[in-house]
């Protein structure tokens, strides 16, 4: 008998230990799969401008998804937001809440698209003023800022759906919309860029068709959670004017440091832009690297995120602290082996981006910065993950400042 109570004992143990490592990994894999597919097309629309005659093509994308990063990227707080707040609904078990939480999440990306809309003429005006940019590449970016403008409403309903599908632990919902919005995106640029030359409007065309795409898959992947779920929608609840300030105040604190993070990558593009086409290009290559860096190791973020903000919801400290040293280990893992593939296949992976010999030799001069991020980058996803998890967005907020002063 004492041996038994022991076994169970040990038994016990290894689950307590190993349970947040297999919840962890559960919601960390579908989301590592789908954020990969991100910077995927991201390589397909440099690969397929790459092997263009003219290196404008590349920077012409590259300036026109830097403006829209602004735009875009600057707004990812539906996302994030919309994860704590729904995993601490989910956490108490409150079906009318994890409703409201997306319908307040949707009523903010409707009045954003429309703000963007309306003012889509000054922020491109704006946009090009402050950059400066050589002609050609300028003229190819306006093109496509154009047309790419118009997928405003389901780029922003995509980071509700996502944020919401993650805070419910719905990771595998989430996959099935990244990799339709993402993987009809790529092929629709083969198709136009490719297939019908259209050149840099094919890629934006692309963009928009998928982003449409993804939001209805997204829209109708939640109808049937919904169903699953039960509550019901409480108009007064979505509108309730302190639970806005609280979304919005989170909302708020994150956009701030969006914001601080873009216009740190953003700096970088556009002095750049002002070394001439071969840099800017050449940077842009580059970044793809940090591009997948980044999405690989959200997954492990979004996985932090949703089960801490569960474990607050139901006030399980013990669960939040598992939670954050089984993320934080198996990250560190991941990054480690970005570490080792960059720098054995760095200058392999830059010849399949480019086969224009100067972006090919800028590139693989400057590949051991590359080769080093993996094992710096890491903490500040795995902190992100915690702090938007716990709605803890001021302390994120600040910390980003501090970060981007120290770097300006």
């Amino acid at each position: 008998m004492r041996l038994a109570a022991e076994s169970d004992g040990r038994a016990t143990l290894a689950s307590r230990f190993s349970g947040p490592y297999r919840r962890v990994w559960a919601l960390a894999w579908p989301s590592i799969l789908a954020d990969l597919t991100v910077p995927l097309l991201g390589a397909v629309d440099t690969a397929v401008m790459g092997h263009l005659p003219d290196p404008a093509y590349v920077g012409a994308v590259a300036v026109g998804a830097m403006i829209f990063s602004f735009l875009y990227w600057g707004f990812g707080f539906l996302r994030m937001g919309t994860v704590g707040f729904t995993a601490q609904a989910r956490g108490r078990a409150d079906a009318d809440e994890t409703r409201a939480v997306l319908g307040r999440a949707f009523l903010i990306a409707a009045v954003i698209a429309l703000a963007l809309l309306l003012l889509q003429w000054p922020a491109q005006i704006a946009a090009f003023a402050i950059l400066d940019a050589e002609p050609q590449v300028e003229a190819f970016a306006a093109s496509y800022f154009g047309i790419r403008i118009w997928d405003a409403p389901a780029t922003l309903a995509n980071y509700a759906i996502l944020g919401w599908m993650l805070g419910m632990q719905m990771p595998r919902r989430a996959l099935a919309v990244q990799v339709a919005i993402n993987g009809t995106n790529i092929g629709l640029d083969l198709l136009f860029v490719v297939g019908f030359e259209w050149g840099v409007p094919g890629v934006a065309a692309a963009t928009v068709i998928a982003q449409y795409a993804g939001a209805a898959l997204g829209i109708a992947l939640i109808a049937s959670r919904l169903r699953e779920l039960g509550g019901a929608w409480q108009r007064n609840r979505i509108v309730d004017l302190a639970a806005l300030g609280a979304m919005m105040r989170v909302n708020r604190d994150i956009f701030i440091r969006t914001l601080c993070m873009i216009f740190a990558w953003s700096f970088f593009t556009w002095k750049g832009a002002l070394m001439g086409t071969t840099v800017l290009a050449g940077n842009a290559l580059l970044m793809n690297f940090q591009t997948f860096l980044a999405h690989g190791l959200d997954g492990f973020a979004h996985a932090t995120s949703a089960l801490v903000g569960e474990a607050k919801g139901a006030a399980r400290r013990g669960d939040l602290r598992r939670t954050v040293v089984a993320a934080t280990v198996m990250a560190a893992l991941v990054a480690i082996g970005y570490t080792a593939v960059y720098a054995a296949a760095g200058p392999t992976l830059v010849g399949w981006l480019t086969d224009i010999p100067d972006l090919r030799a800028f590139a693989i001069q400057y590949l051991p910065w590359i080769v080093a991020s993996p094992l710096i980058s890491i903490w500040a996803y795995q902190l992100d993950g915690i702090f938007i998890g716990a709605t803890r967005s001021a302390e994120m907020r600040n910390g980003m400042i501090l970060s981007v002063a120290a770097y300006a």
